[in-house]
Parts: C-alpha cells; structure tokens; sequence
C-alpha cells in the first residue's frame, strides 16, 4: 500500500526531466525558479514543496540548499547547452543542474 507521500514522490518523479535553461527564461523573469543545490535531492526538494512543508523549505532556503535562481547563475546558464533537470510544482519550476 502507498501513502500520500509516495504517491507525490512517484508523480514527481515521471515529470521530472531534463530541459534547456533557456526554455525557462520566462519562468526565471516571473521569479518562478527555484534552484536547488547539488547534494539536496531534487524530488525531496519539490515533495516539500508540493506538500507546503514551509518549515522544511524554510530551512533549506536558510542554510542555502534551494532558493531563487540569482541573475549571476542565470547568465552562466545562458549558454547555447546548458541543461538542467526541472520538475514543476505550481506556480514553481524547480531546477538543479545537471
């Protein structure tokens, strides 16, 4: 039997994938980014928020693991290439990079 959080965490995952930066242009000038640093996993990241785990989210944001996608990261993303993995969590789009 699977609980809710399975059940999240099992959704996310089919629609998490792989996306061009520059696909995500109009999401990052609405400031509907959330970045999500290397070492936090990308669906826990994105469970939490689905969830509305603010304690939880409010915790990662404060010791620096997600957080809005700043304008220097934003460039450095800008090249032609450049990936990330994404998953959407209404009105977020939550990004690590690849």
């Amino acid at each position: 039997m699977t609980g809710p959080d399975d059940e999240i965490m099992a959704r996310l995952n089919a629609e998490t994938g792989r996306i061009g930066w520059m696909a995500l242009l109009p999401h990052f000038a609405r400031g509907q980014v959330v970045r999500v640093a290397p070492g936090l996993d990308l669906l826990e990241a994105a469970a939490a928020l689905a969830r509305d785990d603010s304690e939880r989210v409010r915790r990662w944001m404060d010791e620096g693991w997600m957080g809005p996608v700043d304008e220097d990261r934003a460039r450095q993303w800008q090249q032609p290439e450049r990936e990330v993995w994404a998953v959407v969590v209404a009105p977020w789009v939550v990004v690590q990079e690849v």
